[in-house]
């Protein structure tokens, strides 16, 4: 239905198209007939304005059809511009002659010493041979134009979405990156503890079971609330404080208005890990590891601060090599580009501070531009992508039924 409707808008567009010059055409040949103190006859003015036109009006799908048929292309351009050239001057031939046809047929009056003549019409073409046959590549011209600027725009659509997809898939790489690297690090602190307290370890591998569950929860989201994040963190944090009972707190300092903020999935975690690892682990006393999110100027504010020894100063600059670090910048660079700031220093009291700087972009405005995207992808979507979708779904229903997947 949206076809046909663009159809018929693009044939209104050229029989009013055609109109305008017909009127143009009129109020020339009114002006000059004034001019001359001719008599002018409204029937014959329109005839020979609008008749002509409409004429041409009628004939557009054949030029249409010859420029489809004889596109001029690189590889083609002298001979298919010979044809066009030739299909010009025919055709204005052909419009004039059976122009002047009706018009001696229908609107002048029968004169026994003026009757229609084939080789009059054609002599009185020549005048304005020029005229018409700029039309028709006027005409061809438009058309090569405007599928011109189709192709550049399906081209560029089909780069944006190339790199759209090239970007996810970056990101999901860098994802499965740092989640085996988490799980391993969780593992070997529970296979540690086990020698020293079985239950703790147990209830360790029951959290580490609960964290699973909601990384699986967004396991496709590259972005989440800040809300879900801290949730994550928290069950990690439980884990993190089996293993350092006495030596580990943590303080978070939220601000409400944060909550629902998008923040890249998985991003605190890391950061945290860290914090415990190098601030809290080396020392025999209490360490504090601060969780904080705020709003300034448009922007949200994630800082992780620790207590430890801080940062090597002659390490500061490599210190994003490593994988969680390395993971981190680089998500962060896909996500946002120029728009993120990504910090490490150290804190003049004493201590470690990581800070990231990224828009703010409440998560209500997410899902309205992913079901924007999830739409406009399934009206892209060419039958093939259908079909490989359906093959898809088909080998997976069993295995879902079964509990596999």
């Amino acid at each position: 239905m949206r076809f046909a409707k663009q159809g018929w808008v693009r044939w209104a567009l050229i029989f009013g198209a055609w109109t305008l010059l017909g009127l143009f055409i009129c109020s020339q040949e009114f002006v000059l007939r004034a001019r001359l103190r001719r008599p002018i006859q409204i029937g014959e003015l329109l005839a020979v304005g609008f008749g002509l036109c409409y004429l041409w009006a009628l004939a557009t799908p054949l030029i249409f059809w010859l420029i489809d048929r004889f596109k001029i292309e690189r590889e083609n351009w002298l001979r298919h511009s010979l044809v066009h050239v030739l299909a010009s001057l025919l055709l204005s031939v052909s419009i004039k002659v059976f122009h002047d046809f009706l018009l001696f047929t229908f609107v002048y009056s029968p004169s026994p010493e003026k009757p229609f003549s084939i080789a009059a019409s054609v002599q009185g073409f020549y005048p304005i041979f020029d005229y018409w046959v700029l039309i028709y590549w006027v005409i061809l011209l438009v058309t090569h134009a405007t599928e011109f600027y189709q192709r550049y725009q399906e081209g560029e659509l089909k780069a944006t979405q190339l790199e759209s997809r090239l970007a996810q898939a970056q990101l999901q790489a860098l994802k499965t990156q740092v989640n085996p690297h988490f799980l391993f690090n969780t593992l070997h602190a529970i296979s540690t503890l086990m020698y020293r307290d079985v239950r703790a370890a147990n209830r360790m591998l029951t959290q580490l079971g609960d964290l699973l569950r909601l990384s699986l929860e967004t396991a496709g989201a590259q972005e989440v609330s800040l809300r879900q994040e801290l949730e994550f963190l928290d069950r990690y944090i439980e884990i993190q404080r089996a293993r350092f009972p006495d030596r580990l707190t943590v303080h978070f300092e939220i601000h409400p208005e944060t909550l629902d903020a998008l923040v890249p999935n998985f991003i605190l975690q890391p950061l945290v890990e860290n914090a415990i690892r190098h601030g809290i682990a080396p020392r025999s006393t209490v360490g504090r590891v601060e969780v904080s999110a705020r709003l300034s100027n448009g922007l949200l504010e994630l800082q992780i601060r620790d207590t430890g020894r801080g940062f090597p100063t002659d390490r500061l600059g490599r210190l994003s090599e490593g994988v969680g670090l390395s993971n981190t910048r680089a998500r962060l660079r896909h996500l946002y580009g120029a728009a993120h700031r990504f910090e490490l220093r150290n804190v003049p009291t004493g201590g470690a501070e990581v800070l990231i700087v990224i828009p703010f972009r409440p998560a209500e405005e997410f899902v309205e531009e992913d079901l924007a995207v999830s739409e406009a992808e399934f009206a892209a979507a060419d039958s093939s992508e259908e079909a490989d979708a359906q093959k898809d779904l088909a080998i997976a229903k069993p295995a879902i039924r079964e509990g596999v997947l």
